[in-house]
């Protein structure tokens, strides 16, 4: 069974572009930083050399899984609200052994100002988990300064994910990073809106706190799910485990539930690592579920 819509298969081996959705007057916007390769069995250990014989549609010409790195930009009015903050201005070539490959980022706050918005313009950055690709900009100094791009917003991350953040130190998070980030974090509870439209939804697994952004209006949802899942694959496996999963159970049955509610009526998806495919719906198909992209 294909687990993605038929016509996309060069958009799952490429990272995403800048790609707009409006929900009313609600408008979200992915914005790209840069790209990561993540290493098929590595990643996803559940997964074997014939996954993905069955599946060559997903892997680049290096074999690998295609990952986007960046935030999703929320504009409401004058308002404007950035959901992750990418991996900042760096660069990481690939390791023998890891489960990801070569990294890049950086191109966050230029392909803000293509959209005509600064820094200064985001008065929240609201935080899926606490990964470095998910929190560059936030601690990075921008260009020709000494302070973070966004040393003006809060930060809002997920009461047990700021309770846990000294695990987050075997992912790179170490108190240097967190003692920039401190100052603006704001903590938030399951359900509480932060934006808006927008409330926190708890997803816990891939990190102690991990959380999503469900963002309704116009009479439809779109439902932000940050690393509960990493590509359009697993929507037809939420068994499959990620090798960075914190509690590997949990994060199943976040992926699990996640992908029911992909299926109620009038709901999206937005996919921050789904290659070009970020946006999207979850359709039944045969005996599982299948990623349809929103524009094919």
């Amino acid at each position: 069974m294909s687990t993605a819509a038929p016509g996309t298969d060069e958009r799952l081996r490429r990272p995403a572009v800048r790609r707009s959705l409006r929900l009313g007057a609600t408008t979200v916007t992915y914005v790209p930083d840069g790209a990561v390769q993540l290493v098929p069995r590595r990643w996803l250990p559940d997964t074997t050399d014939a996954t993905w014989a069955a599946h060559p549609e997903y892997l680049d010409a290096t074999g690998n899984l295609v990952a986007g790195v960046g935030g999703l930009l929320v504009e409401h009015g004058d308002r404007a609200l950035l959901i992750d903050a990418g991996v900042g201005p760096q660069s990481f070539p690939a390791e023998p052994g890891n489960a990801h490959g070569a990294l890049h980022g950086g191109a966050l706050l230029d392909n803000l100002a293509a959209l005509c918005r600064t820094p200064a313009d985001i008065e929240a950055v609201a935080v899926t988990h606490l990964h470095t690709d998910h929190l560059g900009w936030a601690w990075h100094p921008a260009p020709g300064s000494d302070r973070p791009a966004f040393a003006h917003a809060d930060y809002l991350i997920a009461e047990p994910e700021w309770a846990h953040r000294d695990l987050m130190a075997a992912h790179g998070i170490g108190p240097e990073i967190l003692g920039a980030l401190a100052p603006r974090v704001r903590t938030v509870a399951d359900g509480e809106e932060v934006f808006p439209g927008v409330r926190i939804r708890f997803y816990g697994g891939h990190t102690p706190g991990h959380a999503g952004y469900e963002i309704t209006a116009g009479g439809r949802r779109l439902i932000a799910f940050g690393d509960a899942l990493h590509s359009p694959i697993q929507i037809g496996h939420p068994e499959w485990r990620a090798a960075p999963d914190h509690d590997p159970a949990a994060a199943v049955a976040a992926r699990r539930r996640l992908i029911a509610e992909l299926q109620e009526p009038d709901t999206v998806g937005f996919g921050i690592h789904f290659a070009d495919v970020v946006f999207g719906r979850v359709r039944a198909d045969g005996d599982g579920t299948v990623w349809h992209p929103l524009d094919a």
